[in-house]
């Protein structure tokens, strides 16, 4: 089993297999940690001891998004071959999505802007009340990616997306479970436990029969992904270059209501 800098992998004797986030205390994501899930997944795919996976983290926040302030986060620039991106966390957002097992991700604390997205990409979600989801790209000035246009439509609807996109709100776990967003809420510390716990439920069924089902369900997912990544992508390149954008990071790390100037 490949040694990973950021995640922790491991598999159990009742054919649930373990993808751990270790980027405490936010578990803050790019292209590298997406990356090494994906990777993972794809090992698991091989493997016939694992049937589900459950995807977890330590520290508070289940995946806190992108850190804005990091210097090499700021200044990726990905590579375009025929106007799609070669070299983006998205195109690894992709490769995690045509992954062929079920995943069920333990979401014990925040899962933000690219974080939901990292959650979303689970067949399932477990949840607690102090969890906190949120798809705050507008108010970072910013257009939603990691396919959540997609994503979260699938999970929650067109309009309540729309809802969640446009006031970027957070709402905690039994809000989640109730619009869709989340299948199970428990309390904080039965969480992983709970994910394990359906994951080995989804493995007591055939695996040849689990893998050909998700395929129909899914459909095109993935290829749908991939266009929505190309269209967030763009627009947000031209966001980033805006004041407003500028505006909205400084005015969420200094929690204050941002100055918007439409420019």
């Amino acid at each position: 089993m490949t040694t990973y800098k950021d995640i922790g992998v491991d598999k159990a004797a009742n054919f649930v297999g373990t993808i751990e986030i270790r980027r405490p205390p936010h578990n803050f994501f790019d292209m590298e940690l997406i990356q090494q899930i994906a990777t993972a997944m794809e090992e698991f795919d091989k493997d016939d001891s694992v049937r589900a996976v459950v995807l977890c983290a330590q520290g508070k926040s289940f995946c806190a998004g992108a850190n804005f302030n990091d210097p090499k986060r700021q200044n990726e620039q990905p590579t375009t071959v025929g106007g799609s991106p070669t070299n983006h966390l998205y195109q690894e957002a992709v490769r995690l999505l045509r992954t062929k097992k079920p995943i069920v991700a333990a979401v014990h604390g925040a899962a933000i802007g690219g974080g939901l997205g990292v959650a979303c990409a689970a067949d399932f979600r477990v949840t607690c009340p102090e969890a906190r989801f949120s798809a705050n790209f507008t108010r970072l000035g910013f257009h939603p990616g990691f396919g959540l246009t997609v994503l979260l439509t699938e999970l929650v609807g067109k309009n309540q997306a729309e809802l969640l996109f446009y006031t970027g709100r957070r709402i905690g776990g039994e809000e989640a479970t109730r619009i869709g967003l989340a299948n199970v809420c428990v309390p904080q510390d039965q969480v992983r436990a709970e994910a394990t716990k359906l994951a080995a439920e989804i493995a007591e069924s055939a695996p040849l029969a689990i893998t050909s089902t998700r395929k129909t369900m899914r459909g095109d997912l993935a290829d749908r992904v991939k266009i929505a990544t190309d269209h967030e992508l763009k627009e947000q390149n031209w966001l980033r270059g805006t004041e407003d954008f500028k505006e909205g990071v400084k005015a969420t790390n200094e929690r204050r209501v941002a100055n918007w100037k439409g420019r």
